[in-house]
């Protein structure tokens, strides 16, 4: 990773979270305008459908126009779709064939390898990115990896609500970004939740699309999620 002292993106003065991580509030701030046209013009040439919205409301309301009800939809964790709605219009509504329910009911019963082949293939997948570059670089990081063969293949269509905010200049700075705002505001989240530290282990870079249709990126003006 570079020195970031030589990213394009501006620096705030050095912070920690609770935990004693680094912590960069910088990275929380809208990107301009010109680099959400930047990213959707690249992203556009690599396959993706892209739409860019104001508000995580409008991004709710059309995803939930893109989203048939007769396919099964399998909504990664994230702090974009719970914060925005979408995940409980998806898994508590009862107008959607989908998938985290079916999970949950399995894990509670222990069968656990049953999860893992339920949640294996799902017709739509929904979820977000920590990370996207203005080239159309978009980084995933996870702790399990279970949304990240989702992201990249099993699943037929796919569906991410990004926030502004995400947008860097490089695979550098995204990185960066991964590393000191993403993890250390997730670790932070999931230490008040589940009172363990949360676990960077696996992140997926997705560079292009080569099936038609199967993408499409929600940029969403209003920072939403980490």
């Amino acid at each position: 990773m570079t020195d970031p002292t030589t990213s394009t993106q501006t620096l705030t003065a050095p912070a920690t979270t609770p935990y004693g991580l680094e912590l960069d509030r910088a990275f929380g701030a809208p990107a301009d305008e010109e680099q959400v046209q930047r990213a959707t013009a690249a992203l556009s040439e690599k396959g993706y459908t892209v739409h860019v919205v104001d508000t995580a409301e409008e991004a709710r309301t059309l995803v939930s126009a893109l989203v048939p009800t007769n396919k099964s939809v399998f909504t990664s964790s994230s702090e974009t779709l719970r914060l925005s709605g979408i995940d409980a219009d998806i898994n508590e509504s009862g107008n959607y064939d989908a998938v985290r329910p079916r999970l949950t009911a399995l894990r509670e019963a222990g069968r656990y390898d049953e999860m893992r082949v339920a949640a294996s293939a799902p017709d739509y997948v929904l979820g977000s990115f920590q990370a996207v570059t203005e080239a159309g670089q978009m980084l995933a990081a996870s702790g399990s990896g279970s949304q990240l063969s989702h992201y990249s293949y099993s699943a037929g269509k796919a569906i991410w609500v990004v926030g502004t905010q995400k947008i860097v200049p490089n695979l550098d700075t995204a990185l960066r970004r991964i590393d000191t705002y993403a993890y250390p505001l997730e670790d932070e989240r999931f230490r008040e939740h589940a009172g363990a530290p949360a676990v960077l282990a696996k992140i997926l870079i997705i560079n292009r699309e080569l099936f038609p249709d199967r993408g499409t990126i929600v940029f969403v003006r209003e920072p939403i999620g980490f």
